[in-house]
């Protein structure tokens, strides 16, 4: 799957089933050495309450991906964490 075919598609965390944004203003990280995709770099969903704040993101790494479908990206972003903290 090409970074273009995913974008429109809305992320949604598995854990708590919050929305985290959508795909298209996202950005890749990446290892420059290997060329291993490291995560998705998401601007996070704009509020009422954050107008005024800076610009926020959320970092998905990589491993939390578990399905992505024709409309949305289902991310379990407490169980990456543990694994990437837990070492």
């Amino acid at each position: 799957m090409r970074i273009s075919e995913m974008t429109g598609k809305e992320v949604i965390n598995l854990g708590d089933g919050a929305r985290l944004g959508i795909i298209g203003e996202c950005e890749l990280t990446f290892d420059s050495y290997s060329g291993v995709i490291g995560g998705l770099i998401l601007p996070k969903r704009k509020t009422v309450f954050n107008f005024l704040g800076d610009n926020q993101i959320v970092i998905i790494p990589w491993e939390a991906i578990k399905r992505i479908g024709d409309e949305v990206v289902i991310v379990d972003l407490n169980n990456a964490y543990e694994r990437m903290y837990s070492s």
